[in-house]
């Protein structure tokens, strides 16, 4: 049987791809998460489609403006170019939590949105920090991926598919989850 085509991965920004500086403003502390950078280039190089989908709320909590939300936006982006990292698309809910919206993680909207935007395949990967990425990923029928130290989920919260402590376990678990059958 030949191999899947390469399945799209879904990411959460802030404590997945980049640091968590806590509601970024400042373009200048956009840094990647060790790791992140040569994995997403590898998934890029192998032709995954890559899209951003990520909770902003700081916007909607009137903590960021939407001009310093943009700056960081667009560093995020000079740095993910630089890195020859290409994305499909980048999407984001500048919400307060309280607002009802239906794009806020945990609720699938941001990444359903997401996936007929851009036309991205039935499998596919939802990789996040937080309870409410796995939470979203899987209501929008992704396999979850969940970065963050051993043993430091939640054990109330709705269980990932696999949980990595850094970019080389998910570049490893996405290989694998890609290969021929």
């Amino acid at each position: 049987m030949a191999a899947r085509p390469p399945a799209p991965v879904l990411l959460d920004r802030d404590g997945t791809v980049m640091a968590d500086t806590h509601y970024p403003r400042d373009p200048a502390l956009v840094r990647f998460l060790p790791g992140a950078a040569e994995a997403l280039r590898e998934l890029t190089r192998r032709g995954h489609p890559l899209a951003v989908v990520s909770n902003q709320s700081g916007v909607g909590r009137g903590l960021v403006t939407r001009a310093e939300a943009d700056a960081v936006h667009r560093r995020f982006l000079e740095l993910l170019w630089g890195e020859r990292v290409e994305v499909a698309g980048v999407y984001y809910c500048f919400h307060a939590p309280g607002d009802g919206c239906d794009c806020r993680k945990p609720r699938p909207g941001l990444l359903t949105r997401a996936v007929r935007e851009l036309g991205l395949g039935a499998s596919r990967f939802m990789v996040g920090d937080k309870p409410g990425d796995v939470a979203a990923g899987a209501a929008a029928g992704c396999t979850t991926v969940w970065l963050g130290p051993p043993g430091a989920y939640p054990a109330d919260e709705p269980a990932p598919d696999f949980r990595a402590a850094d970019w080389h376990e998910i570049l490893a678990f996405i290989r694998e989850g890609t290969r021929e059958e």
